[in-house]
């Protein structure tokens, strides 16, 4: 899938993100249960893509506080 070619995706931001919050990501499930995330602030910018393998590799990092 081409990330550039997004306008089918379903962006969501954390429930936790606040409305003046500027430090946002948004994430969008891909076909196969990967994840695209981009910068809220710059929703045209880079987008950066996830295998279903890498996304639960990070989430269980984020639940395990490995990046605190």
């Amino acid at each position: 899938m081409d990330l550039t070619q997004s306008e089918n995706l379903v962006w969501r931001k954390s429930s936790r993100s606040s409305a003046e919050g500027s430090n946002c990501v948004e994430v969008a499930e891909l076909p196969g249960g990967g994840r695209a995330v981009r910068d809220s602030k710059d929703p045209e910018g880079p987008r950066l893509r996830f295998t279903p393998a890498e996304w639960q590799a990070f989430i269980g990092g984020v639940k395990g506080n490995e990046f605190n």
